[in-house]
């Protein structure tokens, strides 16, 4: 029998802190997105939001919802993917993208949304997540290039 031998490249440690870490960060908008359909007034006052922007985010169409919930699963899930080193991590982190993309798109063309949802904080917060989707998009391809992600 024919002795089979697989080309296998380690896995860096930043692999695993990258993963870590994307994990830990993705499961805060999981969490959010959850408390927020289960509970979402006594969530989104445990978090500061008064009357208007409770109101707000309440009378968002049900599709926009399904593109915040692509945007913070497919992260979740490319977050895990990543760590179990799966190629498909960066298809998971590319449909969280466009789960940004369009729900913030809406949010920020519609014009309806409460100014008070638009203070240098709630932008600065915005930043962020932006660009740690993207920085997870880019590793995790850039992982797979290097053929660490199977």
């Amino acid at each position: 029998m024919e002795n089979l031998q697989t080309d296998t490249v380690r896995a860096p440690a930043h692999l695993w802190a990258v993963g870590v870490i994307s994990l830990l960060w993705n499961s805060f908008g999981c969490v959010d997105y959850t408390m927020s359909k289960f509970d979402p007034v006594g969530y989104m006052k445990s978090v500061g939001m008064g009357e208007v922007e409770i109101a707000y985010t309440q009378a968002m169409p049900a599709w926009l919802s399904a593109f915040w919930a692509l945007g913070v699963w497919g992260s979740l899930l490319g977050s895990i993917l990543l760590l179990l080193r799966s190629r498909h991590a960066v298809a998971a982190f590319a449909v969280s993208l466009v789960g940004l993309a369009v729900s913030q798109i809406y949010q920020f063309a519609d014009g309806s949304m409460p100014d008070s949802m638009k203070s240098p904080g709630m932008m600065g917060m915005t930043a962020v997540i932006w660009t740690s989707l993207l920085f997870f998009l880019w590793y995790s391809n850039r992982m797979k290039a290097a053929g660490v992600l199977r």
